[in-house]
């Protein structure tokens, strides 16, 4: 599971002791909610579904998707289905080639998401030879469902749009700048990208 919401108030009161601005965005904007997801293949998949898509488009894809293959959506059941099918149900043939991919590496063991490596950038590693898993949705699933402590996805604009605002930064920072200045807050990099992320549309900021 996810980053609870005592892992989250631990790991930000690390991180505020000792950096004055997060102490003062934090008494701003107050603890976030933590954003938990299951562990497991049927994540990945909602994952790929929602790719480049509103939450509500996502949603009625899958309700097509489940009515079509069972709850779940079952590896076996969406390698055998038709292509035809698939696309009546809103899913595009990009999407489902990423979503078979996925499907092939967890019928044929080729990852098991239960046993994914303890060393993150060895997780990502795993991940990402799923096709349409980037870096970030990888880093996304391990910070959500696996709860690791110190995922930092830098690259996410939003990420950096709210360390622009709780540092009183001049600009946005890059995806270099941004690994740079959060080295700083290890081993505790998620509770603070879960911040960031609560701080980008807080206005009171």
């Amino acid at each position: 599971m996810g980053l609870t919401a005592d892992a989250l108030i631990s790991g930000l009161d690390a991180i505020a002791a000792a950096e004055p601005a997060m102490a003062r965005a934090l008494e701003v904007a107050g603890y976030p909610e933590p954003r938990i997801r299951p562990t497991g293949y049927t994540t990945l998949l909602r994952t790929i579904v929602g790719q480049q898509v509103s939450v509500a488009a996502a949603a009625s894809v899958w309700a097509r998707l489940e009515a079509l293959l069972g709850d779940g959506l079952p590896p076996d059941a969406l390698l055998a289905a038709d292509f035809d099918a698939l696309r009546g149900c809103g899913l595009s043939r990009q999407k489902q080639g990423y979503a078979r991919s996925l499907c092939e590496l967890v019928t044929a063991g080729a990852l098991d998401l239960d046993a994914l490596p303890q060393d993150d950038e060895e997780a990502i590693a795993h991940l990402i030879k799923i096709k349409g898993i980037g870096r970030w949705s990888a880093e996304i699933y391990l910070l959500f469902a696996e709860g690791r402590p110190d995922i930092w996805p830098a690259g996410d604009l939003a990420v950096q749009a709210g360390l622009h605002k709780i540092l009183g930064l001049d600009a946005r920072p890059s995806e270099k700048e941004t690994r740079v200045l959060a080295e700083q807050w290890r081993p505790h990099r998620g509770s603070a990208a879960i911040f960031t992320w609560h701080c980008y549309n807080n206005p009171a900021l």
